[in-house]
């Protein structure tokens, strides 16, 4: 346990605080179809590990655990994504940005739901010339 003042418990109560302040309305259900549908980590296709809930948009950056911002990660993948954006995260790692900016559509659209709450769809952030 770290000692309460340390920057280690610092950053902890503050990520707590983040995290209760922020919407946070993925129900166990949706959780349990968003695993479905990705069928494995949402950012390296995984399917052998434990999934974790991963926010596109880092709650650090305004993100919340909605359906709309969560995919399922594996632990590897979460913790290198840590509270980066997801396109400069693949472009970094040298992932399939168009790939999964595609998928996550798709699954959105299975959802019966697109971006919501005034998040710019991700379709459009994905350029042509890509």
């Amino acid at each position: 346990m770290p000692h309460p003042n340390s920057r280690q418990a610092r950053a902890a109560r503050r990520r707590r605080t983040r995290v209760a302040a922020a919407d946070n309305d993925l129900t166990p259900t949706q959780w349990a179809e968003l695993q479905a549908l990705w069928g494995g980590c949402a950012y390296c296709g995984a399917t052998d590990r434990p999934l974790q809930r991963d926010c596109v948009q880092p709650i650090t950056r305004g993100g919340r655990y909605t359906l709309d911002n969560v995919v399922p990660a594996c632990g590897s993948c979460n913790a290198s994504k840590s509270n980066d954006e997801v396109t400069s995260w693949m472009r970094r790692t040298r992932r399939d940005e168009r790939a999964f900016l595609e998928r996550l559509v798709a699954v959105r659209a299975a959802l019966g739901g697109a971006a919501a709450d005034g998040v710019e769809p991700v379709s459009e952030t994905v350029s042509e010339s890509e």
